[in-house]
C-alpha cells in the first residue's frame, strides 16, 4: 500500500442541487512515479487534484498515503506539495527566499536552509540567481522557482495543476522535459493535471484520461 491511493472518491459542488465534479474515482501513484490527469476543461481533473491535496472537500471515498487515511487531514499536514498554473510566487521575496519559504515555516536552521536552497536551485537550473528578484525572471524561470519552492520541504507527493499552461507553446515543450527530469532526479511522486496530450505524454510515466468526472 505504498504511495498514494484514491478509492471511490466523489466530489459534489452546490447545495440543494449538487453537481458531481468527481464521480467515484479510484487511482494510485507509486513513490517516484509521475501520473498525468488528462482531459478538457470542466472534466473534474482539478477538483480531483484538489481533493487529493486537501484544498477541495470530498463528499465520499478516501485518500490514503502508505495505507494511512488522510482524507480529512488538513492541507499543511498531508506532506503534499502544490504547484499552480501561475506559480503564485511572493513578488517581494528574492528567488532564494521564495524557495526557502516552506523551510522557514518548518523552522529549519539558516545554514540548512541555505544548503537546501542551493541544492534546489542547482536541480532546476537556476544556480547563481538566488539573490535576484523573482519579478526580473522570465515565465519559464518563475515556474522553475515555483517547482523548487514546492520541492524544498521534500514532499512525498507533488501536485501540479496545469503548471505550464501560462507559457507559450515552445517554452511549454522545453519545460515539460525539464520538469520530468527534475521530478525524476528528486524521486518525488507527482500527479499532474493538464489538457495537453503532448505535455502529458512527455511529463508523465502514466496518463489517465478523464471525462465528466470519471476516469475513462
Amino acid at each position: 500500500m505504498s504511495g498514494l491511493h484514491v478509492k471511490d472518491l466523489v466530489v459534489h459542488y452546490g447545495g440543494a442541487h449538487p453537481v458531481t465534479a468527481v464521480d467515484s474515482v479510484t487511482l494510485s501513484v507509486a513513490p517516484g512515479e509521475t501520473v498525468a490527469l488528462l482531459g478538457p476543461s470542466g472534466c473534474g481533473k482539478s477538483s480531483l487534484l484538489g481533493a487529493v491535496v486537501g484544498t477541495v472537500a470530498t463528499t465520499s471515498g478516501s485518500v490514503t498515503w502508505d495505507g494511512v487515511d488522510v482524507t480529512h487531514t488538513p492541507v499543511h499536514r498531508r506532506g503534499f506539495g502544490l504547484v499552480f498554473q501561475d506559480g503564485q510566487l511572493f513578488p517581494h521575496r528574492s528567488v532564494a527566499r521564495n524557495v526557502s519559504f516552506g523551510l522557514e515555516m518548518a523552522g529549519l536552521p539558516e545554514a540548512q536552509r541555505r544548503s537546501r536552497v542551493d541544492e534546489l536551485l542547482a536541480l532546476v537550473g537556476l544556480e547563481g540567481l538566488g539573490s535576484r528578484p523573482v519579478t526580473d525572471l522570465s515565465g519559464g524561470q518563475r515556474q522553475r522557482v515555483a517547482l523548487a519552492r514546492s520541492l524544498a520541504p521534500q514532499p512525498r507527493l507533488l501536485a501540479l495543476d496545469e503548471p505550464l499552461s501560462a507559457l507559450d507553446a515552445e517554452l511549454r515543450g522545453r519545460l515539460a522535459i525539464e520538469v520530468r527530469e527534475i521530478l525524476a532526479a528528486a524521486g518525488t511522486a507527482a500527479l499532474v493535471v493538464t489538457h495537453d496530450p503532448a505535455e502529458a505524454s512527455v511529463m508523465a510515466t502514466r496518463v489517465l484520461r478523464m471525462r465528466d468526472g470519471r476516469l475513462l
